[in-house]
């Protein structure tokens, strides 16, 4: 018997025709602008004149910039070989990450919000970075470059569970809100209206009857097939809050290829979850739709929780309409002194998020890092493989030194182009010694590196650009912890 309601169809059907009429509406739009520079160039020599030398001075532009060649050098082919599509696209989508508004309004969140990351480091943090130096010394400096460059510290006082399936994890996860007193934060790239999803709704409902606070944040491209444009109403119904990131509407939205695909749990300041999967029944076997769906996740207990939820109010409260983005006496509530008695002797924990508001590509560097930090060995699972010559170089420069170098991508697809393209960089890594598996089961949605037994990352960053570099993503880098030895296995 299908468990899909009459209005549970109707409101998929709506979400899934909001979005077409949206695409459509959207390539009208670029049809139509290119017929207008096409026809102005065509019956104007001065108009083609001026598009060849913003074309000319766009391309060297782009030679110049800090940007990474691999993102740089189709824009200069394409800007050079079709002058007119070449510049159209990029004012309408290479410049979507560089919106001055967008990055002004991240910077007076961050001005709030980085201080109260940082604050009793001294006291706390410094320690843990002190005895990470001096236990793994080469990790130490992977450790210190997240914190120079984007703020997020790491932790000793903390624990961290390793989840080895996206049901497990999704579990503990409702166990966990259920014994939630003060607040639940909860944003996902995607969430379904449906079976997974209405799980989490009951406990949200009862808990928000208590009196608990409950924030939910989800990306509308994420979600635009799975809800209709009444979920935030019956969230709100019943006492939660609820916002979107970049709603996805018809018109030249330059913040429309920045999406949050971020995945984060924070209960009461005190535990936190992330990792690879999204709130929708795929991944979580209810449907198989790519057989068997392979996703996974981690728990984070005691202060590093910190992390996640500094992580959650930066894209909360950069989509708020208010002109005031946000104050300290905000956020404060939602970061208590924790009194927490650590389980696991030994380990480091450091959670951080990535930003394309900025010109760090925190996520990429963190996973050449760990790679070239590799000595024995260092294995990554990812479900896109689009990546630069950076980290191709990184991972053939490794397998070259002897270092065990593995990828694990899926055995069945989600999007057929996008598998063609992950394929196609088979023959550069092997090549130079990397050995590549795919998961023959289904499809094999996480996110995740480990390292010599010491090192390991679970979280959201896939490898491929968009994760790279466009989306904002989070990530959680684990040291010298049981959970290390639970990935690897």
């Amino acid at each position: 018997m299908s468990t899909t309601t009459y209005e549970k169809k109707g409101s998929i059907k709506n979400g899934i025709g909001r979005m077409i009429f949206s695409v459509l509406v959207l390539l009208l739009e670029a049809i139509f602008l290119l017929m207008i520079f096409s026809y102005l160039n065509k019956y104007a020599v001065w108009i083609n004149t001026v598009t060849g030398v913003v074309a000319l001075l766009l391309v060297l532009a782009l030679y110049g910039s800090n940007i990474n060649s691999s993102m740089r050098m189709p824009w200069i082919i394409l800007i050079l070989v079709a002058p007119i599509l070449g510049v159209g696209l990029y004012l309408v989508v290479g410049l979507n990450s560089k919106t001055h508004k967008m990055r002004n309004r991240y910077a007076k969140i961050n001005e709030v919000l980085i201080p109260l990351l940082s604050e009793n480091r001294e006291e706390v943090n410094d320690c843990a970075y002190e005895k990470l130096k001096e236990d793994h010394k080469d990790l130490s400096t992977i450790s210190n470059y997240i914190w120079k460059n984007s703020a997020y510290p790491v932790y000793s006082n903390s624990d961290i569970t390793y989840f080895s399936s996206a049901i497990e994890g999704l579990e503990a996860q409702k166990e966990a809100m259920k014994k939630a007193k003060k607040f639940i934060l909860f944003e996902y790239h995607a969430i379904e209206d449906d079976i997974a999803w209405h799980g989490i709704f009951e406990i949200m409902k009862e808990k928000a009857k208590e009196g608990v606070e409950v924030k939910v944040f989800y990306d509308d491209m994420g979600s635009i097939g799975f809800i209709n444009t009444d979920f935030i109403e019956r969230l709100e119904k019943n006492g939660i809050s609820c916002r979107v990131f970049n709603p996805f509407a018809p018109g030249l939205n330059l913040f429309l290829n920045n999406r949050d695909h971020r995945k984060i749990t924070v209960i009461d300041g005190e535990v936190g979850f992330t990792g690879g999967y999204n709130i929708a029944n795929e991944y979580f076997g209810i449907t198989e739709p790519f057989g068997k769906w392979k996703d996974t996740g981690v728990k984070i207990e005691g202060e590093a929780v910190r992390s996640l939820t500094i992580a959650f109010f930066e894209n909360w409260n950069a989509i708020k309409k208010s002109k005031t983005v946000v104050s300290k006496e905000d956020i404060t509530k939602y970061l208590p002194n924790v009194s927490y008695e650590k389980k696991e002797a030994g380990g480091f924990i450091q959670p951080y998020a990535d930003s394309p508001m900025d010109e760090e590509y925190l996520g990429e560097n963190v996973y050449i890092s760990i790679i070239n930090n590799a000595k024995d060995y260092c294995y990554f699972i990812t479900p896109y493989l689009i990546i630069t010559d950076e980290m191709i170089h990184a991972f053939g420069l490794a397998a070259k030194r002897g270092v065990d170098v593995r990828v694990v991508t899926p055995g069945i697809p989600d999007k057929k182009v996008i598998y063609s393209v992950t394929r196609s960089y088979y023959n550069t890594l092997t090549r130079n010694g990397v050995e590549v598996y795919e998961w023959t089961p289904g499809f094999c949605h996480c996110k995740m590196c480990v390292s010599d037994d010491v090192v390991a990352t679970c979280g959201t960053i896939n490898l491929d650009y968009r994760s790279l570099y466009h989306h904002f993503e989070n990530g959680c880098m684990y040291m010298d912890c049981k959970a290390v030895l639970d990935t690897k296995k």
